[in-house]
């Protein structure tokens, strides 16, 4: 099924346009068909503007909602570049709304590197094959599935229920979340918390299913040094080398060690996933008590710190010419509550002739848990799986919960999935032969249906 819906294009609110109001015979959706038609929609985004765009797929989206009752609109901030939202009345209108969010780009794939057609789809031996089965096309057909029953069943949810099927977050938003949240903030008006992506799977801990929901991401802080020096012949004494500062610079800033940060968040995953787990706690002490979390110690090490990173470095033209410049690119990351004190440090450590800027600049950000929003949730994940351990956590990376929750939206990793012990899912979203299992998918739309109806 593809048909093509009118697209707005631009700023002003003039410029929404409900879908056409053309519909086809209903027809009952199976949440791994929809995942694997949705990945068949290669949306690659290579970032800086390269994108085979979101449009086929965002129409796709559209027209599946289309049929079960829910009108909704495209946007595009540039040509290809296509944004869903719509809206799901619900039955009090003066509960707060919630937000479902899901992004339809992709990370590139590389033929070669896979044993399977990454765009083909294909569903197999219990899996949904492809890229974007997790990172995040499994949650926009979950989410469609659920809108497919309610459809079905004549039901409709408590609250309003925005939907927003977004593009770029693969990059920097700025043709998805950002965009919307700048030129499109209205249609969010009397939204109090959203769900999205990387939280609420199962992680299974010598027989213990801990279900991590997303309850804050670190800050992500792309920074650029450049060192100057005095150019000159390489067969020359010059106590005034670009590259030799830089070099040592960044050893420096990749030797430091920053402390230990306990956010809200971090602090409740470790007391609940040791309680979960039976292991003693010293929050005084977290390196030890994330050595003794074992395999669980993986969903909160990288969230214990900040952390700066060198990634890039470019110097020089001609290998017997030193450089008057020399330039590197750091990955940092901050904890809520941290961004200051980490630019302190890297100012510390830059010598004379080191200067940095920012690139990008998006802070960190944290909801609250002790909410009836995460309540639900984790009510929800039980009524499924009655041993689930729920527990927060942050994200060590970053999502588009960085552009809503500007509009005071609190926002949370809940996407579930119920996963085999043996599944390696954090090795899925970015990487080879990504797969999602169908049970996991279908377990999750259950899950979804439990929360967002109530």
């Amino acid at each position: 099924m593809h048909r093509c819906f009118p697209i707005a294009i631009g700023t002003g609110p003039s410029q929404f346009h409900p879908a056409a109001p053309d519909t086809v015979a209903f027809m009952p959706l199976d949440v791994a068909q929809v995942c694997a038609q949705l990945i068949r929609f290669d949306t690659t985004n290579r970032g800086g503007g390269d994108s085979a765009g979101e449009r086929e797929a965002a129409e796709h989206v559209a027209a599946l909602l289309q049929d079960n009752g829910v009108p909704p609109m495209l946007l595009e901030p540039a040509p290809r570049r296509t944004n869903v939202l719509a809206r799901v009345p619900g039955t009090d209108p003066s509960l707060p709304a919630l937000l479902v969010q899901s992004h339809l780009d992709v990370v590139p794939a590389d033929p070669a590197e896979w044993s399977f057609d990454p765009f083909a789809g294909e569903i197999r031996d219990g899996y949904v094959h492809g890229r974007g089965a997790v990172d995040m096309k499994d949650m926009a057909a979950m989410t469609l599935a659920v809108i497919n029953r309610w459809h079905t069943e004549g039901r409709r949810p408590r609250r309003d229920i925005v939907l927003a099927f977004v593009a770029d977050e693969e990059d920097q938003g700025a043709y998805g979340a950002h965009w919307l949240v700048e030129h499109h903030a209205a249609y969010f008006a009397g939204v109090q918390a959203a769900i999205s992506e990387s939280g609420a799977f199962s992680y299974d801990v010598d027989g213990v299913r801990l279900y991590p929901i997303g309850t804050a991401e670190r800050g992500t802080s792309h920074m650029k040094l450049t060192a100057t020096g005095r150019a000159g012949h390489g067969s020359r004494r010059n106590d005034q080398n670009a590259v030799t500062a830089l070099a040592t610079t960044l050893a420096r800033i990749a030797a430091h060690q920053h402390p230990v940060r306990l956010t809200p968040t971090v602090e409740a995953f470790l007391v609940g996933a040791g309680k979960a787990l039976g292991v003693e706690v010293d929050l005084d002490d977290v390196d030890a008590t994330l050595a003794r979390l074992g395999p669980a110690a993986k969903l909160a090490e990288n969230t214990v710190r900040c952390s700066t990173t060198p990634t890039m470095l470019q110097a020089g033209y001609k290998v017997n010419v030193i450089p008057g410049t020399a330039t590197a690119q750091l990955d940092v990351r901050t904890l809520p509550g941290t961004v200051d004190e980490l630019v302190a440090t890297i100012d510390a450590l830059l010598p004379p002739g080191v200067t940095r800027e920012f690139l990008e600049h998006q802070p960190p950000v944290e909801a609250p848990v002790d909410t009836p929003w995460f309540t639900a949730m984790a009510d929800a994940l039980r009524d499924e799986d009655p041993a689930a351990a729920v527990v927060p956590y942050c994200l060590g990376g970053g999502t588009d919960a960085k552009a809503f929750s500007r509009l005071g939206i609190h926002c949370y990793g809940f996407s579930p999935l119920r996963l085999p012990v043996d599944f390696d899912y954090r090795a899925m979203a970015h990487g080879v032969d990504e797969r999602v299992p169908v049970a996991g998918l279908e377990f999750g739309v259950r899950v979804l249906d439990r929360f967002l109806s109530s």
